[in-house]
């Protein structure tokens, strides 16, 4: 495993011909756009920059990520959306108290957690779902900073080097 140097954080390798990227955006379709966007405003409490109507033939919202060239694409779809019991938002905060602290419009709106996935279950984090069924995980630690000694305690880890 290759850490940044003094840090204790693990090195990613980011391609060179990737270097020049500007922004990453990820989408997801959703049939229940309006309680959707609402969750993600609203209760998880991510900021919204733009929406869009007949844009392309497309109806959508992009939510702002803790960087400025991080983005979450909303796509209304008027077909059921099938998901993926792994499709997850996963939301790193440096402790338990700003974990707790993001979770609190959640509690005080009278929504519970959702069982999880083990590791999810193991490492502290606490998870809930969107109008769609996706997960959101709120984690108490920071994956590559300060994740718990025993999170890599089940299974097979390898950390590939460049």
């Amino acid at each position: 495993m290759t850490m940044w140097p003094g840090s204790g954080h693990r090195a990613t390798h980011w391609p060179p011909h990737l270097a020049p990227l500007g922004a990453i955006r990820f989408a997801r379709r959703t049939s229940n756009f309006a309680e959707t966007v609402r969750f993600y405003r609203e209760l998880v409490g991510l900021p919204l920059y733009e929406t869009f109507e007949a844009s392309y033939g497309s109806n959508g919202a992009i939510f702002g990520l803790p960087s400025w060239n991080l983005t979450m694409e909303i796509v209304e779809s008027v077909d059921p959306v099938a998901v993926d019991p792994h499709e997850q938002l996963c939301l790193y905060f440096p402790d338990r108290e700003a974990q707790q602290a993001a979770i609190a419009r959640l509690q005080a709106a009278g929504l519970a957690p959702v069982e999880q996935h083990p590791y999810w279950e193991a490492t502290g984090a606490v998870t809930y779902r969107d109008p769609d069924a996706r997960e959101v995980v709120f984690a108490p630690f920071v994956f590559g900073v300060n994740e718990p000694e025993d999170s890599t305690a089940s299974g097979k880890h390898e950390f590939p080097s460049a």
